[in-house]
């Protein structure tokens, strides 16, 4: 799976320019699924010095990424196509909610490793479906 990750609010604490402290579980969980074979992209605002610095600091915490701010390596970003990266999935502190924290990332990303969580999930969803009023009725 390709997985796109904020810097910035999301494997560390939002101080940019500057590196704030790491987010707890991040490191911790990103190498996790590196090691599950997920493609890491890291997807930030930041660019030139502010980019290699975040870059060079999560290296210096065992992550390398597939591809940075990029869909793959050799990717040249001209214009002519969108910005925006090709992933499966998107962790970002700014997500509809807000970020939920590294240890909820790992279990969404790996919810059989929580039968219980993805039962219960799975059981309320069917119930929301059926019970759906307000502005968007199905």
């Amino acid at each position: 799976m390709k997985i796109a990750v904020d810097f910035d609010g999301t494997i560390v604490e939002h101080k940019y320019p500057q590196i704030g402290k790491e987010q707890l579980f991040a490191f911790e969980t990103l190498k996790q699924l590196s090691k599950q074979k997920h493609q890491l992209i890291l997807w930030t605002y930041r660019a030139g010095k502010e980019l290699d610095e975040a870059v060079e600091y999560c290296r210096e915490n065992g992550v390398e990424f597939f591809a940075i701010n990029k869909n793959y390596p050799e990717e040249h970003y001209d214009g002519s196509i969108s910005r925006k990266i090709d992933a499966d999935v998107y962790i970002d502190d700014r997500n509809v909610g807000g970020f939920p924290g590294w240890s909820a990332i790992w279990q969404i990303l790996n919810p059989s490793n929580n039968p219980d969580k993805e039962k219960k999930a799975v059981t309320s969803s069917d119930k929301s479906k059926k019970a759906r009023k307000g502005l968007f009725k199905r």
